[in-house]
């Protein structure tokens, strides 16, 4: 019997879900500024963590999921618990130093970052001449977001650039999720991740934190709410389970939502200027990603 490792077609009902999804991805970075009112980055990330990582193990209980892992998988999973460590410190770090409408923008390097990372590890993930021209259009528009001065404070462009690592890691990590998927359940290599970066991330918090605690307030637990059931748990969930079947490059064409996503939700809930400027970085994103995810109507079916 044939067998193809070619990633599958979308449905539509399935890219409806993924769509869904983005816009929930997208609100994240609002809801982590929102949070670190209340909380230090690393206490924070490590909360997170700490919750979804409940609720996952609760839900696979409840529906009888299998836990047990292959002994071969769990040096892979501690890499992905150290990568992701890594990805979330730079990520809440850069939070405290930017705002909501520059970090959803910059946050969607990722799908570019993955593109070309994928192009060299993972089989039948090319990079094609219509991805170059949406890369392109896509960091250009990052260009425009890092180099705004328009109505921000000094050091933006630090927070910015510690932004930019974290969304590395972040692409290093679904590449190297991807590359094992087919070998375990999706939820395995979220749950197992956060359990092992968790205590990192408290410690992070202990060590590195000037405040682990500053106040709580319904906003404030809301926002914690959402990172941690809405999308570390449930999302990353879908998420992986939609990874291991379309495949890194196909998946994350989608989120040419997300910027879009994040620029609103910022403007509504954080009251951040929305500058010409940043709309045109939007545009120039948003475009490069759509660019790269509409593919020719005559393009042959894989085989």
């Amino acid at each position: 019997m044939k067998t193809s490792n070619a990633p599958a077609e979308f449905s539509p009902a399935s890219a409806a879900a993924v769509i869904v999804l983005c816009v929930l991805f997208g609100a994240n970075p609002v809801s982590v500024k929102i949070s670190l009112e209340g909380l230090g980055p690393f206490t924070n990330a490590a909360l997170r963590f700490s919750v979804a990582a409940v609720v996952i193990f609760l839900w696979a209980k409840m529906t009888r999921q299998p836990l047990k892992v292959a002994e071969k998988l769990w040096g892979s999973i501690i890499t992905i618990s150290l990568i992701l460590t890594a990805q979330m410190s730079f990520f809440y770090l850069g939070m405290t130093r930017t705002n909501g409408t520059h970090a959803s923008l910059i946050a969607n390097l990722l799908p570019f970052l993955v593109l070309i990372l994928s192009h060299y590890l993972v089989p039948n993930d090319r990079i094609t001449m219509r991805k170059v021209i949406g890369m392109l259009l896509g960091f250009s528009g990052v260009v425009l977001v890092i180099t705004d001065k328009e109505g921000i404070q000094s050091g933006l462009q630090i927070g910015d650039s510690i932004l930019l690592v974290a969304v590395f890691f972040w692409a290093c990590r679904i590449i190297y999720t991807k590359k094992i998927l087919s070998e375990c359940e999706p939820f395995h290599l979220v749950l197992y991740p956060f359990v092992f970066a968790t205590p990192l991330l408290l410690a992070g918090g202990f060590l590195f934190d000037a405040e682990m605690i500053k106040g709580f307030n319904l906003r404030i637990l809301s926002a914690i709410a959402y990172q941690s059931i809405m999308i570390a748990s449930l999302g990353f969930v879908i998420w992986n389970t939609f990874l291991k079947k379309y495949g890194a490059s196909s998946l994350h064409s989608f989120v040419f939502i997300m910027p879009i996503a994040g620029v609103c939700f910022s403007g509504l809930l954080l009251g951040e200027s929305i500058t010409p400027h940043l709309l045109t970085a939007m545009v120039l994103v948003a475009t490069g990603l759509m660019v790269i995810h509409f593919k020719p109507s005559n393009t042959p079916p894989s085989s």
